[in-house]
């Protein structure tokens, strides 16, 4: 019996226009029904997922922040934070880099100290709660950080995604979007979140089936009973054959993946 799913939303369960697909709401109200939790795992921030999946927020888990937490319940039931010192280490590394613009994702906020327009513009419409500061190493030592997004003024597999990984050792630094990168913790991912909900359920790995389109979403998928990958998903992924390739998100191939499985 399946307990959970969990999915990507950018480039997985969301098509190119980014409108959630219109069953969305409904198949989750029916699978909370039959004692399935959805998941949506993103690395968006907590605030923002919260906010899109209002509709049905007391009927699902959320995996945020690329796996830097898990909430379930009103509640974040794991956090995987990167320490201070890291986030401080890898500041530096970025800020050396032309055309690289970090944020702190924290819990509730995620904060900046760039200006720079179109940054600022691509900010404001993925994130809920951002705060722009004078020093992003002094709410290193003041907040707990989850995780540094970089947004990258060109496509991130032809610039940072392969400037800052030799770069920054001892962390991870991952390609999380077209123009987004992740640094964070060295064990810090997805799976890690997907398995807290699982215990938190009760549940175990054959009972679950997780979505996902980017290398950021791989240890979910190896986490899961079951795995897809839809078929816009980085050539990389689809090579791990980790998970069944779908067709792809502009056919809405999740969401009819889910009625499928669980007969809907």
């Amino acid at each position: 019996m399946i307990k959970l799913i969990a999915s990507d939303l950018d480039g997985t369960l969301l098509p190119p226009s980014k409108i959630m697909p219109p069953q969305t709401f409904d198949y989750i109200q029916r699978l909370k029904g039959m004692g399935v939790t959805f998941a949506p795992a993103s690395g968006r921030q907590l605030p923002n997922l919260k906010k899109l999946f209002a509709p049905v927020l007391d009927k699902i888990a959320i995996i945020a922040e690329n796996g830097g937490l898990a909430w379930a319940d009103g509640r974040v039931i794991f956090r995987d934070p990167t320490p201070a010192e890291g986030v401080k280490y890898a500041l530096d590394i970025i800020d050396g880099q032309e055309g690289l613009y970090p944020l702190l994702s924290c819990a509730d906020c995620a904060y900046y100290s760039s200006d720079y327009e179109p940054f600022v513009t691509v900010l404001n419409k993925s994130y809920s709660s951002a705060k722009r500061v004078d020093d992003l190493k002094r709410v290193a030592d003041s907040e707990e950080v989850l995780k540094i997004s970089v947004w990258d003024s060109q496509p991130c597999a032809e610039h940072g995604g392969i400037i800052l990984p030799p770069l920054i050792k001892g962390m991870r630094a991952m390609i999380s979007g077209y123009d987004w990168l992740d640094v964070s913790a060295p064990h810090a991912n997805k799976g890690r979140a997907f398995d807290a909900i699982l215990q938190y359920l009760g549940a175990d790995r054959s009972e679950s089936v997780a979505f996902g389109d980017h290398m950021n979403d791989y240890e979910m998928l190896c986490a899961a009973g079951k795995a897809y990958i839809p078929e816009n998903a980085f050539p990389k992924l689809k090579e791990s054959g980790v998970g069944e390739i779908i067709g792809p998100h502009r056919e809405l191939s999740v969401i009819k993946k889910i009625g499928e499985i669980m007969h809907l």
